[in-house]
């Protein structure tokens, strides 16, 4: 026997087919449209939009958490350019329905877990405990589950952060150097099989810097005796003035020896002609008549003290009976046996000797005549 088909289960597959219809309609007058939703920590929901294919248009948000009830409109937007983008929500772990309009026309309509979207909200109270070598981390516990809180550490040698991660706001750190300062910041994630993989992790906790239990306001500097810091420009600019000092000065040995191979030095004639400026003023005439006559006394072998022997005259005698010669044949030193010539009579011009015989002292000729002798 055929069975019949109820009234009200019919009046449901038809209802289910326009509902389906409804959201084909939807989705493909929507197609330009992107939705993003954010839950935070269950206490609010964001719902924005991309209306790059409407510009200037206001499009209209309508929500509610009661499935088959009316949708209400937002009223609370966010504007970008003047516009609607956004809509604000008091949230709660359930699901919301809502539909994107430009006037009467339909562009989306969906309908999501919120706790798809979820990003919790940031550690607080949080709490160090030293323990020696090890911190305990310690904060309020948010009233959901499937949640990580994760402590991140470094000290300021480290380049990256390392992570400490516990299902409890109860996270121990420990291997930690108590003559380093340490940085630590905390957050909470969720877990992808109980949120899925849209949910995000919350905001980072402020920072906090540590070091032997002790809250400081830095890890740029390490405690302890404050050592003056050389500057790096005082050490950039000394060496560099010490530098250009060094190549003056070769610049200028190079250039003294280039000079003295271009032009040569002209030697003092103070070290040549002892006396000539000492006591004669330069002046090379009287210099030469003080000097003309020096001797230079020659000292005995043996260290004695040098003796000076006396004068003596060289007498040169010839007697031969030849013609006497005139007196004035024979240069001015030569004096006859009678008389001597004076030692300041003027020279006279040399002459070729004439007469009588020569004597041939040095490169001197003499002519002598009878009864004459010569004395030097």
């Amino acid at each position: 026997m055929r069975q019949q088909l109820r009234p009200w289960a019919a009046a449901t597959v038809l209802l289910l087919g326009d509902l389906v219809a409804s959201r084909d309609a939807a989705g493909a007058a929507g197609e330009g449209l992107q939705v993003h939703i954010t839950c935070f920590n269950f206490e609010t929901v964001q719902v924005t939009w991309n209306a790059t294919g409407h510009p200037g248009t206001n499009l209209t948000f309508f929500y509610t958490f009661t499935r088959g009830a009316g949708h209400r409109p937002c009223t609370n937007y966010t504007l970008w350019r003047g516009h609607t983008s956004g809509c604000l929500l008091a949230a709660r772990d359930d699901i919301l329905y809502f539909s994107i309009r430009n006037g009467s026309r339909l562009l989306v309509s969906r309908s999501q877990w919120l706790s798809d979207y979820l990003k919790p909200g940031s550690p607080k109270d949080v709490h160090f405990r030293w323990l020696q070598e090890d911190v305990l981390v310690t904060c309020s516990d948010l009233p959901y589950g499937g949640l990580l809180y994760e402590v991140q550490y470094r000290s300021r040698f480290d380049a990256e952060w390392e992570s400490r991660e516990a299902t409890t706001c109860n996270v121990t750190v420990g291997g930690l150097d108590t003559q380093k300062c340490y940085s630590f910041r905390t957050r909470v994630k969720t877990t992808e099989d109980q949120y899925g993989p849209h949910a995000t992790p919350s905001d980072w906790s402020q920072v906090t810097h540590w070091q032997r239990a002790e809250l400081r306001d830095s890890c740029e500097e390490e405690p302890g005796p404050r050592r003056t810091r050389f500057p790096k420009f005082i050490l950039i600019s000394s060496s560099v003035t010490l530098l250009t000092l060094c190549l003056l000065l070769l610049s200028l040995w190079r250039l003294q020896r280039v000079k003295k191979l271009l032009v040569p030095s002209v030697p003092d004639p103070k070290g040549k002609f002892p006396g000539l400026f000492e006591q004669h003023q330069g002046n090379f005439q009287a210099w030469i008549a003080d000097t003309q006559n020096v001797v230079v006394p020659l000292a005995k072998a043996g260290g004695l003290e040098p003796e000076t022997p006396p004068e003596e005259a060289l007498l040169i005698h010839l007697l031969k009976t030849e013609p006497e010669a005139p007196a004035s044949s024979g240069p001015a030193c030569l004096q006859t046996g009678e008389e001597e010539a004076p030692g300041g009579s003027p020279q006279l011009p040399p002459q070729a000797p004439q007469g009588g015989d020569r004597v041939f002292l040095g490169d001197f000729a003499f002519v002598m005549s009878d009864n004459s002798y010569m004395m030097l």
